[in-house]
């Protein structure tokens, strides 16, 4: 089974082949809401792969849609800024919240190694024991056989969340406030086309919640000896580079929001795709069942399939030519990981989940360079340790009807998904 969006949905969408080149634009949210993005990006890598959009709900932007041309952007910060922002959308007022993925050096590294740790190889095998007794509770108090549920809600969000909760050292009983965080911070109609019915006022009043909920635990966590304590906040409470940081709120909040979004909406979004990717491709379904083995590789293989982070922002810090287009100092530079990752000179049968490809992790869903995402190997952790668990368990994880998808064009996510579950 391939992946086929609505054809209904997507009537009033600009057709992707017969659309003058130079109209494409790629940073409509509704392509990624009703998941018809595949074609207009299959163009673009074909016919201009450094694409201009000269007008956009954005502005005008450059589109990087190649593996090849993604990693070289990346890895060239001295020209491509992550500051002021990683979305495509300028903030209304020019009013940035800080934090370290839009900076750049010396500032980006000093306030990543300070919460690096928390990711470090022997904090994760620490960690490790307390995902798999969540994930076990998580899947023994699903419903029955046969019992239609939310697999978003049940599985996806409580496990991500449950995870956050463990990493700040948060009251457990509040762990679902996290979500909430997250779900208000991931953009708005001006910065990523978000249109998800928050209102300013509940935007508002969940960040200073999140504000004051922080702070309250910041404070109680400097106070006290951080000792053996190897939660983030302690590690930012205490870190030589960051302990000032609560003096500057606009940067602490931004680097909470960053912790929260980063730990939750691309594992979350990762575990619901990968339910859905097997459904669609119901013999990768058979080879994991024959052979539990490929768990690991399949988890790489269904975060790029997923790739739950859609793009990336740059800003040009100078005239700089590219690939033969000669790009101007100020103008945005919008990596999409969406396309990389169904670029077929990287990966063959690029829009195929083959949970045995090789070279399964030679995406870009986790950025390259210096911002190469920090807690990759902790994602990839959570859904291996799901896979893990759900295989003796599990025959089939079946998806009982269409997934209803966030309008975003920031993150690929996935708001709901019915199933039912078929034990061996």
């Amino acid at each position: 089974m391939s992946e086929q969006p609505s054809t209904v949905a997507t009537a009033d969408l600009p057709d992707p082949w017969s659309t003058p080149l130079e109209l494409l634009d790629v940073s409509d949210s509704r392509l990624y809401q009703l998941d018809a993005w595949r074609p207009y990006f299959q163009r673009l890598r074909a016919e201009d792969p450094v694409h201009y959009t000269a007008e956009s709900p954005f502005g005008p932007y450059w589109s990087i849609t190649t593996h090849r041309d993604i990693v070289a952007v990346e890895g060239n910060h001295a020209v491509f800024s992550s500051f002021p922002t990683i979305a495509i959308g300028d903030s209304p007022n020019d009013q940035y919240i800080e934090n370290f993925i839009a900076m750049d050096p010396p500032k980006h590294d000093q306030q990543r190694k300070t919460v690096a740790p928390v990711v470090a190889p022997r904090n994760l095998m620490l960690l490790e024991p307390v995902i798999r007794g969540h994930v076990r509770d998580i899947l023994d108090n699903l419903p029955d056989d046969g019992v239609e549920f939310d697999w978003v809600d049940r599985v996806s969000i409580e496990l991500t969340t449950r995870m956050l909760a463990t990493l700040f050292d948060f009251p457990f009983e509040d762990r679902r406030k996290l979500t909430h965080w997250s779900d208000i911070s991931i953009g708005s109609p001006e910065t990523t086309g978000m249109d998800e019915g928050f209102s300013m006022e509940e935007v508002q009043a969940g960040l200073n919640d999140m504000a004051t909920t922080f702070m309250g635990l910041w404070a109680e966590r400097a106070a006290a000896d951080p000792g053996e304590r190897n939660d983030l906040i302690t590690m930012l409470a205490h870190g030589e580079e960051t302990r000032d940081m609560i003096n500057r709120p606009l940067e602490f909040l931004g680097n909470i929001m960053l912790l929260i979004v980063g730990g939750n909406d691309t594992t979350r979004n990762s575990i619901s795709g990968g339910v859905l990717a097997l459904n669609q491709f119901p013999e990768e379904y058979d080879k994991l069942r024959a052979n539990p083995d490929l768990i690991p590789n399949m988890v790489s293989e269904i975060i790029r399939w997923q790739t739950p982070v859609l793009h990336m922002r740059r800003t040009l810090k100078q005239d700089f030519e590219f690939e033969s287009r000669q790009m101007k100092a100020g103008e945005k530079v919008v990596l999409w990981y969406i396309s990389g990752n169904r670029d077929e000179n990287a990966h063959p049968d690029a829009d195929q989940l083959i949970i045995d490809r090789p070279d399964a992790r030679k995406h870009v869903s986790f950025g390259f360079g210096i911002h190469r995402c920090m807690g990759n190997r902790l994602a990839e952790m959570q859904l291996r340790v799901l896979w893990e668990e759900i295989a003796p368990r599990f025959h089939t994880i079946e998806v009982t009807g269409p997934e209803k998808r966030l309008k975003s064009n920031f993150i690929r996510g996935i708001r709901a998904m019915p199933v039912k579950l078929h034990r061996h």
